[in-house]
């Protein structure tokens, strides 16, 4: 497997998909509740395509369901690094800590060390995504609840990447389509977390969740679909690629959040962001390289 052209700017294409709906996430005043909202509506925009690919092969069922539980975690410590910490600080932790865990991992589940050269582009990327995303190192000393909750994120991130690429994997050498894999998780995917916001509420707060998804259910419906097409177009370049190689492209998504905050919030870039921009394309020049 070989990291092409076609599947970098594949890959970038998705990381900018990540990076606006981790942004809608945020911009919500109950992230609990946008988190769970963006994940049913991707669900229902799901479904009508997972009818028309079909389903994957039953030897992926294992996987699918593992991936299920892991990201049930995963939405519960994003709601939870969003709730105590902002964005800037939170959402580059758990972007960049992941591809250097799953780097780490990849040799051990998946057979797969990177080369030396792969290993220059991952901590580069890594590096970059630092320089970029924290415009403060030393603030998340002071915000240890969110430290705590990115970080644990980072590891949830490293291991439903490990399963789902081997599911993903495994369902086209069975002769099915990788769309087919991940649109039946989005469906799947849809029930699990919105349940448990919706049960922990009381019949005042489930009354607030329905007049809140009224007003808000265009946005998080967009949301919804570019998680879908960023975690599709992700898993589809782990059947092409190495996935520690992938797994650090999709992290550029840091670097495109901070494009989107100085573009439409009017956000000071700045030199650290500008240097860290320049590690992250020099991280991804190695990975084209290795």
């Amino acid at each position: 497997m070989a990291l092409t052209w076609p599947v970098v700017l594949a890959v970038l294409l998705g990381a900018v998909l990540h990076a606006s709906w981790n942004a809608l996430v945020k911009s919500s005043g109950d992230k609990e509740l946008d988190t769970a909202l963006v994940h049913f509506l991707g669900a229902l925009v799901a479904l009508p395509m997972a009818l028309w690919v079909g389903p994957p092969p039953l030897a992926a069922a294992p996987f699918i369901a593992a991936s299920l539980m892991i990201h049930i975690g995963y939405y519960i410590a994003l709601a939870g690094a969003y709730k105590h910490g902002d964005l800037g600080l939170t959402y580059p932790i758990m972007r960049g800590t992941a591809p250097l865990l799953v780097a780490l991992g990849s040799g051990l589940v998946l057979g797969e060390a990177p080369t030396p050269m792969a290993w220059v582009g991952i901590l580069g990327i890594t590096a970059g995504v630092a320089l970029v995303g924290l415009s403060h190192p030393g603030d998340a000393l002071h915000h240890r609840t969110a430290l705590t909750y990115a970080l644990a994120n980072a590891m949830i991130i490293a291991l439903y990447t490990f399963v789902d690429g081997k599911g993903v994997r495994t369902t086209v050498v069975d002769g099915h389509s990788a769309a087919a894999y991940v649109l039946l998780l989005f469906v799947l995917d849809g029930i699990p977390y919105p349940s448990i916001v919706w049960a922990r509420r009381d019949a005042a707060g489930r009354r607030a969740i329905l007049a809140y998804a009224r007003q808000r259910w265009p946005l998080a419906a967009l949301g919804g679909a570019a998680s879908i097409g960023s975690y599709a177009i992700a898993l589809w370049a782990m059947t092409r690629a190495p996935v520690a190689s992938v797994a650090a492209l999709r992290e550029t998504s840091v670097l495109f959040a901070a494009v989107l905050g100085t573009v439409l919030l009017k956000e000071r870039f700045g030199m650290q962001r500008a240097i860290g921009t320049a590690v992250i394309v020099a991280g991804v020049m190695a990975l084209r390289l290795a």
